[in-house]
């Protein structure tokens, strides 16, 4: 890794951007904007930090962040109340030609001074309308989680949602991949792969100096092992400069550079639009720093892969109600039918929450995955887990470890807990929990998740109806989703030549 040892000073003044350091504590960084109450007090922050550019950003139906620009004095109170426009036909599942129109609408309480942007940028996050009617588009799936939380509200059953999802990663030194007629390949480059361990130096990476966690040993390790930890840090205070609480961050089990940093719990709306500046920000430090990020599931073969573990509660009146000592790891009943709804519906739920082709190398045993569809106290084999660090009721939730990071944050937040509202609805019994590693020995009676993208869509096409309710999803909606990724996921790589073809077939 390049020097990038930087003073205090130095770092705090990046994550405010160019604002002055006059009077402000080096050691707290706060949001580089407070949250405008109207327009009036927007213009106020623009001014006051000499911002240039407006940036507006939307979510695609996959979760795909997409943005324009445009000089600052364009940003008219206008703008706030009839939208701005762009063609929907060139946004991945959304509209026809012949009805291509949208509208984004910007959400002022999104309002933040871009973290990563050289020329000073406010940002904003838009949610998307329906120019025709008048309305929220039914496929914008910051809408979805809207209607999601409503829903919540609506049954009665709770105020408010909590999440707090772990997204893992890689931060490679490089990579190549293509695929052509006549042959295909990829490859990751990580000084900090155990393969590199035999190498020479070179120019490019410098002498060797032997400092590498072994094959899925890079959990928790010090530095010099670690080498991210000052990459982790100034990328930690770029989030802590739009807003976001962060918890900590730490390297991870697999070699290569795998990393994890975690954010403290958030309404789901609030959750996801942090998920998706998670992604903004580490894959922009890493390009300054001269690397690359993936959140693939599985981007090597042989040893772990990227997971999405995504911690949630649900909370009334500022009581958590999953929560009830005496019972088995202190949960309620409530939260025991929400799990219940959440291992009903797993394979339904994972053509949402582990949406790519990709996703099911992930989810095979051996690997740390969560494959067994059950629930336990402390257990990390098992696809639910309850964590046990506190005995704090407000510390209890629960922890859905099938979630992949390639997922859409919006919809996968908005599906899971449409789920556990319907296990709460119709008090769905989870079974008895497993307190035992489901690794090892025979648990042919603890049913698996299935094992691919096509599967799961199958099944999300015959189990989805609980989605539907609250008008939270649509038929359309899901039409559009297990259309896409049947033609899109599923055949694109059923119907291609697989490298390791060659070696299992050539011969034959």
């Amino acid at each position: 890794m390049a020097n990038k040892m930087r003073t205090i000073d130095e770092i705090a003044e990046l994550a405010y951007g160019r604002q002055a350091m006059e009077g402000k504590d080096p050691f707290i960084i706060t949001p580089n904007i407070e949250r405008p109450a109207d327009y009036g007090e927007l213009q106020d922050c623009i001014r006051h930090r000499g911002l240039m550019i407006v940036d507006f950003k939307f979510t695609d139906l996959f979760g795909r962040w997409h943005h324009f620009s445009t000089p600052v004095h364009q940003l008219t109170e206008d703008v706030f109340k009839e939208g701005l426009g762009f063609d929907g036909s060139s946004i991945r599942a959304f509209q026809g030609i012949a009805e291509s129109d949208m509208i984004l609408m910007p959400d002022l309480g999104t309002a933040v001074v871009d973290p990563v942007m050289q020329v000073p940028t406010l940002s904003l996050t838009c949610n998307i309308f329906d120019p025709a009617k008048h309305e929220p588009y039914n496929k914008d799936a910051r809408w979805v989680a809207t209607k999601a939380d409503r829903y919540l509200h609506e049954t009665g059953i709770a105020d408010c949602s909590y999440w707090g999802p772990e997204a893992e990663f890689f931060v490679l030194d490089g990579v190549s991949f293509d695929y052509t007629t006549r042959g295909a390949h990829f490859r990751v480059e990580s000084d900090m792969g155990q393969w590199e361990q035999g190498r020479a130096g070179d120019a490019r990476l410098g002498p060797n100096l032997g400092y590498r966690p072994e094959h899925k040993m890079g959990y928790f390790r010090v530095p010099p092992v670690d080498a991210m930890q000052d990459w982790r840090s100034e990328a930690i205070l770029r989030m802590m400069a739009v807003g976001m609480d962060v918890e900590v961050h730490h390297g991870e089990v697999a070699s290569a550079g795998q990393q994890e940093i975690d954010l403290k719990y958030a309404e789901m709306v609030k959750a996801a639009d942090q998920l998706q500046w998670y992604k903004y920000i580490l894959k922009n430090v890493a390009v300054a720093y001269g690397k690359t990020v993936t959140f693939m599931p599985k981007p090597m073969f042989g040893d772990n892969g990227n997971g999405m573990h995504c911690h949630q509660s649900l909370w009334k009146g500022g009581t958590n109600l999953f929560y009830q000592a005496g019972n088995y790891a202190s949960l309620s009943d409530m939260a025991r039918w929400y799990i219940g709804g959440l291992l009903k519906h797993t394979p339904a739920l994972l053509a949402i929450v582990a949406p790519t082709t990709n996703s099911y190398k992930r989810l095979v045993p051996g690997y740390e995955a969560p494959v067994m569809m059950a629930y336990s106290n402390r257990n990390r084999s098992a696809c639910i887990r309850i964590p046990a660090y506190s005995d704090s009721p407000k510390a209890k939730r629960i922890e859905y470890r099938c979630p992949d990071p390639s997922a859409n944050p919006y919809l996968a937040f908005s599906a899971m807990l449409m789920a556990g509202i319907d296990g709460i609805l119709n008090c769905i019994e989870p079974g008895k929990p497993m307190d035992m590693d489901l690794y090892e020995g025979d648990h042919s009676d603890v049913p698996q998740v299935p094992g691919s993208l096509e599967a799961v869509l199958n099944h999300l096409a015959a189990d989805h109806d609980f989605l539907l309710r609250g008008g939270v999803f649509t038929e359309d909606l899901i039409e559009a989703w297990i259309d896409w990724k049947m033609k899109n996921d599923v055949d694109s790589i059923r119907l291609r030549t697989h490298p390791y073809e060659y070696v299992m077939y050539y011969d034959v």
